[in-house]
C-alpha cells in the first residue's frame, strides 16, 4: 500500500517519527522471540577463493580496468553491461565520498559517473534486491497468499547476528506478499529465510539460484553467500554488477512496485491483529524529489560494519531513468546527500 508523502512536513520530524517506530517495531519483535538464544549456525557452504575487496576503510584507489567504450554486441536486451564514453565522469570526492560509486543511463547502459566502480565490494543489504528478484521470478501469482510459519531455529541467529528484521515473531504465519514486502521496506532478514526457505527449501538452495542469476545476467565479479548481505568475505559484488541487479528487479513489475513503496501494512495475525506497518528505508531518509527535475523513485539501502554505508536507488528525469550505486561510506546519512549530489551535478 502507497501512501502519498507529504511535502509540508519538515523532513527531520519525518524521520524522528520513522525512527520512533522503527524502535517500537525492533521492541516488540525482540520481546516476541527474547527467549531465542541458539548458538549461531556454521556456513556449510564450500568457500570459494579469496579477494581482495576495496571498502570503506580501504586506501582510496581508482579502478585498475576501464569499463568497455561502447555498448557489447549480441548481448540481451535489458542486460547490457554499462560502458563508459567521453562523457564519463569522475565522481567528485568532495561530494561523492563513498569508496565506490556509479551512475548510469539505465535505458542506454552509459556511465554518466563512477569512482571505483569496478572494484568489489561488500553489498550488504543491497543484496535483498536480488533475493527479490529471484524470489519473484520463482513464485506466480497465485502464490502470493500462501503461508509461512517462522521458527525459532530461524529466527534465533538473526538475533544473535543483530540483523534488521521486519519483526515477525516465532509460529508467525506470515503470507508470502508479505515477506516480499517485509523483505525490502525495513530490511528484513527474518523475510529473506522465510522466503529462501518457502521457495528453496533452506537458505544454501536458493543462494545457489542468486548465484545462477547472476551468471545469467553476465556478472562476473558477483558471490552471494546468503541472501540478506550478513557480512561474509566471499559475498560480493561491485557498483556496476549491482546496476545491473537493480535494472533487472526494475524491468520486473512486482519488483519494482516493491522497490518503489514508502510503507506498507502486513496482514493480521495472532501475533499481530493489527498487522506491522513496515516503512522504507530509503524513503524514510528523502521524499525523492529534492534534486530539481529529478524523482528517485525506487531504492535500497545497505548497512554493515565492513561494507558501510551503501545506498542503491532509481531515478526518472524527463524521458530517461537512471540507476546509482553508492557503496563504502560512514557517514550515517552521507550516502543519501551523495545521491543527491550526482543526479543534480552528473544527469545530461
Amino acid at each position: 500500500m502507497k501512501v502519498n508523502r507529504n511535502r509540508k512536513k519538515k523532513r527531520f520530524a519525518l524521520q524522528c517519527a520513522v525512527v520512533i517506530l522503527c524502535i517500537g517495531a525492533a521492541a516488540g519483535a525482540a520481546i516476541g522471540i527474547s527467549r531465542l538464544a541458539a548458538p549461531k549456525e556454521k556456513n556449510t557452504l564450500a568457500p570459494i577463493a579469496e579477494v581482495t575487496l576495496i571498502t570503506a576503510a580501504s586506501e582510496d584507489i581508482p579502478d585498475e580496468t576501464s569499463a568497455p567504450d561502447e555498448p557489447a554486441e549480441n548481448e540481451p536486451e535489458g542486460f547490457r553491461k554499462p560502458y563508459k564514453t567521453e562523457r564519463t565522469a569522475e565522481m567528485n570526492k568532495n561530494f561523492v565520498t563513498a569508496n565506490n560509486s556509479v551512475l548510469i543511463d539505465a535505458d542506454t547502459g552509459e556511465i554518466l559517473g563512477r569512482h571505483g566502480s569496478m572494484r568489489k565490494i561488500y553489498p550488504a543489504s543491497m543484496t535483498k534486491v536480488m533475493t527479490l528478484l529471484v524470489a519473484v521470478e520463482n513464485l506466480d501469482s497465485s502464490q502470493l497468499n500462501d503461508t509461512y510459519t517462522m521458527t525459532y531455529e530461524q529466527l534465533a541467529p538473526l538475533v544473535q547476528e543483530n540483523a534488521s528484521r521486519a519483526g515477525f515473531d516465532v509460529d508467525e504465519e506470515v503470507t508470502v506478499k508479505d515477506m516480499l514486502y517485509g523483505l525490502i521496506l525495513p530490511s528484513g532478514a527474518d523475510a529473506a529465510v522465510g522466503l529462501c526457505t518457502y521457495i528453496s527449501g533452506s537458505e544454501e538452495e536458493f543462494v545457489k539460484l542468486m548465484n545462477r542469476k547472476a551468471e545469467e545476467l553476465g556478472l562476473t565479479e558477483t558471490h552471494f553467500m546468503n541472501s540478506s548481505g550478513l557480512h561474509d568475505r566471499n559475498h560480493y559484488t561491485t557498483c556496476i554488477e549491482m546496476s545491473m541487479i537493480m535494472k533487472a528487479a526494475m524491468d520486473e513489475p512486482l519488483c519494482r512496485e516493491i522497490l518503489s513503496t514508502y510503507t506498507y501494512t502486513t496482514s493480521p495475525t495472532e501475533q499481530h491483529p493489527d498487522g506491522i506497518v513496515l516503512y522504507s528505508s530509503m524513503f524514510s531518509r528523502m521524499y525523492g524529489t529534492e534534486v530539481e527535475g529529478v524523482t528517485i523513485t525506487a531504492g535500497k539501502t545497505g548497512y554493515t560494519d565492513e561494507a558501510g554505508q551503501c545506498l542503491v536507488s532509481y531515478a526518472e528525469k524527463g524521458e530517461h531513468r537512471y540507476i546509482l550505486v553508492i557503496a563504502g561510506d560512514y557517514e550515517r546519512y552521507q550516502a543519501v546527500y551523495s545521491t543527491f549530489y550526482a543526479y543534480e551535478n552528473y544527469l545530461p
